[in-house]
């Protein structure tokens, strides 16, 4: 039986999936039961390099930087902060270890449902399948335009577009991270953040 606070936070999820389509109460009751309350706290990671990654993730509470480590540096490839589904996707669809890691900036609580139950769900309803490929194509479109930002927006761009569509990760992240995410060095987004009046 769920706690209360159990309820509330499935509440939360269930909202999320009806959010991408309409899934009739059975089989959306059906695919929440094989999810499971994961609690993490600041510092703790979900996945590392050499994980086999089968599991799909939704934010319930928190913040989760993807990041590598590339030469030495750490490289942040994205930012997974509440009511979001998120996962190592190439990993994932590919069904092979990540190179990566998943780790939590602040304390997290997220749902995980392992990939061959959520795939069994979706044979089961139509309903539910077409919330997965809704889902995962959220997650694709997510990569592809993080990749054109890095690639065709300027630093000033990028770094003003976090402050317009993401304020509260000023808050919630170091600045180191931020920098590396917006593809600068710790000095580059201070003086950036001084030319602008940020800083």
């Amino acid at each position: 039986m769920k706690t209360s606070t159990q309820t509330t936070i499935f509440k939360n999820i269930k909202n999320k999936v009806l959010s991408y389509t309409h899934v009739d109460d059975a089989p959306l009751k059906y695919a929440l039961d094989f999810y499971q309350i994961i609690h993490l706290k600041k510092g703790e990671r979900l996945v590392s390099p050499g994980n086999l990654v089968d599991h799909f993730y939704y934010m319930e509470k928190g913040c989760i930087s993807f990041y590598k480590i590339k030469e030495g540096e750490i490289k942040v490839l994205e930012f997974y902060t509440d009511d979001v589904f998120f996962t190592d996707l190439i990993a994932y669809v590919k069904e092979t270890k990540s190179n990566c890691y998943l780790e939590a900036t602040e304390d997290t609580t997220v749902f995980a449902v392992k990939k061959e139950l959520a795939e069994k769900s979706f044979q089961k309803s139509h309903q539910l399948e077409r919330f997965g490929r809704l889902s995962m194509q959220e997650a694709f479109l997510k990569t592809f335009n993080r990749v054109d930002r890095l690639n065709n927006r300027s630093n000033e761009e990028r770094y003003l577009r976090i402050l317009n569509k993401r304020p509260d990760l000023l808050q919630r992240v170091p600045q180191y991270l931020i920098a590396s995410y917006l593809g600068l060095t710790p000095v580059g987004l201070s003086k950036l953040r001084k030319r602008l009046g940020k800083g």
